[in-house]
């Protein structure tokens, strides 16, 4: 094997095959970096049985052949190249690349050893890479790190005719949204449990690409869906479990609700909570024309602010957690936020609080993006 290739999009292609990497991988083998050139395109590949990334680059390939090694010493290597052609050869069981005036040699892993990455070719649909990519940015943030329940560490995906949904929890709050989906197969209506990890560096990685392939397949063999936008490909295995049936928690109608300037609330619930003790929660007094911030933490320091709101409905008080509630005002991505009042059965007790968009202080509100919020657990 020898190619040339441009060192920028070479470092490229590496720092993407290498993000997904397993820490600490269980074996060997499932460090490296899979090098694959031929017909004037270079594969960077990895893969660990349960996640993939692929990409295709072009390179002047003067001996196809292939060569494994090391996946985070290559990038680091690609990352600080001098700015010329970048030169690699494998001669015999190393892999020797060479850039300007600086060389290095890399020992060869068993190419031979390495496991078959997953083939999929079919595509059950497409959807806009940039609203792909926001939505996931507003809804992942909500999916547990606890891996005791792993089915609420992942973001469930589902897919109903022209329309994509995606849902996280971690029990204290959900967080969904929808964005169009374009489909491409005759699989029906169709749902991916996948780990928030991947989920994440997808709509990292793809918010450029104009539009994101997406294929879920489900057979005796595997459990698997794959995201293409542009040269890169990612597949993962899914979460395997029953995801809680969190969208019976958001209320069907709410006429009682606060809308307020987003950042002016965002700035003040970081002053006021300056002074709380770790994972207490503010008080909210919502009444006509404002809403007071209250925080009481240790050594009597106390805090007190008042925001501007339009309340619709009766005055009410709530206790939030301030990054909760920062999250689902931040992932609203407008300049007004309405803060929806739900009730339970007990009168005292407030239910939780449903956060949306809004353009404008007298404008409805936009509902593809809904944040359900309260300090005690939403499911049990």
């Amino acid at each position: 094997m020898r190619f040339t290739v441009n060192r920028d999009v070479f470092s490229e292609a590496v720092s993407f095959a290498v993000k997904l990497l397993p820490q600490r991988p269980t074996q060997p083998l499932l460090s490296g970096a899979l090098i694959e050139a031929q017909n004037g395109e270079l594969t960077v590949s990895t893969f660990d049985y349960e996640v993939s990334s692929r990409t295709v680059i072009t390179a002047e390939i003067v001996e196809a052949g292939r060569a494994l090694v090391s996946g985070k010493m290559l990038s680091e290597i690609a990352q600080r190249l001098p700015h010329s052609d970048v030169e690699v050869t494998l001669i015999e069981n190393r892999v020797e690349v060479r850039c300007g005036s600086v060389s290095f040699s890399l020992p060869a892993m068993p190419v031979e050893e390495y496991p078959q990455l997953p083939n999929i070719t079919a595509v059950s649909g497409s959807v806009p890479a940039d609203a792909f990519s926001e939505a996931i940015a507003q809804v992942s943030l909500a999916a547990s790190k606890d891996d005791v329940t792993p089915v609420i560490t992942g973001v469930q995906l589902e897919i109903q005719e022209n329309s994509l949904t995606l849902t996280a929890t971690d029990r204290y709050r959900v967080a969904t949204r929808s964005i169009d989906w374009e489909n491409q197969s005759d699989q029906g209506a169709l749902s991916a449990l996948v780990p928030a990890k991947i989920v994440t560096e997808v709509g990292k990685t793809f918010g450029n690409d104009g539009i994101v392939k997406i294929a879920i397949v489900k057979d005796d063999d595997r459990e698997v869906i794959a995201f293409t936008g542009g040269n890169k490909t990612v597949t993962s295995l899914l979460i395997k479990g029953n995801y809680p049936p969190v969208g019976r928690l958001f209320p069907s109608n709410v006429d009682n609700y606060a809308v307020m300037s987003t950042s002016e609330l965002v700035d003040a619930v970081g002053r006021v909570g300056i002074v709380l003790e770790r994972e207490a929660a503010l008080r909210f007094s919502f009444a006509d024309g404002n809403v007071t911030l209250e925080a009481a933490g240790n050594e009597s320091a106390k805090a007190v602010e008042t925001v501007d709101v339009h309340l619709m409905g009766e005055e009410m008080t709530v206790s939030l957690k301030p990054q909760y509630l920062l999250d689902g005002l931040r992932s609203t991505h407008s300049e007004f936020a309405r803060i929806s009042f739900t009730r339970t059965d007990n009168p005292a007790k407030p239910g939780p609080v449903l956060i949306t968009s809004q353009r404008s202080k007298e404008d409805s509100d936009d509902t593809s993006f809904r944040y359900l919020l309260q300090p005690n657990l939403l499911l049990r």
